[in-house]
């Protein structure tokens, strides 16, 4: 039976993976702080069906010795690093602990692989803020990167490192550089998210409005449950090498909000609107995946359209709220 190991397992992508390889037969492994036990963390696991089947072992990414324990302890055959500090925004807030857990982490964990478990494939989750200001109309592994946030700035160092460690010591590493990717368990401090919960809010008449940042602003937007059959595909492969992971559409702010509201007859213009406290004090403007690399060699396609993605969000979001009473 093949071992994996997840390092952000209870969130959003840790849990469809963990959900994905517990599918295919894997024993999953994943990395939890001590002090992050109870069962409020593992929320998304167990709304998943999959809790149980999880084995929790300490470790903490900014502490390389526990993570060589613990590589030493689950001889793992894949490894995922999908933990970080990955909220854009605050990342402008708390660059310290942002750069220590995404950027030196990262290189914790690759020092660790090296020295207990070098046999190991290892996936990385890169991040589609490391373009920033992009010089082309849609992103692939060749475009240069122009991070505009410490989130992004701290991506670029923990993507380049694994290139760096498959080069000089024969890692098997994979970088996924993942365009935006949403679901019902994402947190709610995401835009998307924020969009869904605000439309099932207000058409329940529990709030009136919803304050957002640029709306102006366009991503590329999948589904994570798709996203993250993208990661474990890489794995799999004769050769080491990056993947975009996008769907090559882009849409604005506005354009989710609209398709949010609509989903429960809400016109989103008589509710939402512009506070300067959330716009970023430098934004992209548009990012949009080319990822037909990973549809040429890993047989990638996205299943999910981002419609039938922000209906089961808003539904989500309405169940949750109703259920509260």
């Amino acid at each position: 039976m093949a071992r994996a190991l997840i390092t952000g397992v209870t969130g959003q992508d840790g849990a469809y993976l963990a959900a994905l390889l517990l599918d295919k037969g894997y024993e999953v492994f994943g990395l939890l702080h001590r002090h992050g036990g109870s069962e409020a963390v593992q929320d998304r696991l167990r709304r998943l069906g999959c809790a149980g089947s999880v084995q929790m072992v300490d470790g903490n990414l900014i502490d390389l010795s526990s993570l060589i324990r613990l590589l030493q302890k689950v001889q793992p055959d894949e490894i995922y690093n999908l933990a970080a500090q990955s909220f854009v925004r605050m990342s402008w807030d708390q660059p310290l602990l942002t750069t220590h857990v995404t950027a030196i982490g990262t290189a914790n964990m690759l020092e660790a692989v090296r020295i207990a478990s070098p046999a190991a494939r290892y996936f990385q989750a890169s991040s589609s803020e490391m373009f920033g200001k992009a010089e082309t109309p849609a992103q692939n592994e060749a475009t240069h990167y122009h991070p505009r946030s410490p989130y992004a700035s701290a991506k670029v160092f923990a993507h380049c490192l694994v290139q760096n460690y498959r080069d000089a010591f024969g890692l098997f590493g994979c970088n996924g550089i993942m365009f935006n990717h949403d679901s019902p368990l994402r947190g709610i401090e995401f835009v998307l998210r924020k969009i869904t919960d605000g439309a099932a809010r207000i058409s329940l008449d529990l709030a009136t409005e919803l304050a957002m940042g640029n709306l102006e602003a366009r991503r590329d937007f999948g589904h994570a449950r798709d996203y993250v059959r993208a990661m474990w595909l890489m794995l799999q492969q004769d050769k080491a090498d990056d993947y975009v992971v996008a769907t090559g559409r882009a849409a604005s702010i506005r354009d989710l909000c609209r398709i949010a509201f609509a989903h429960v007859g809400l016109d989103y213009q008589a509710h939402v609107r512009v506070d300067a406290a959330f716009l970023r004090p430098a934004d992209v403007d548009v990012t949009i995946g080319d990822a037909s690399r990973a549809r040429t060699r890993l047989g990638w396609v996205p299943e999910m359209s981002l419609e039938a993605m922000i209906a089961e969000m808003v539904e989500a979001d309405l169940a949750r709220w109703k259920a509260r009473g």
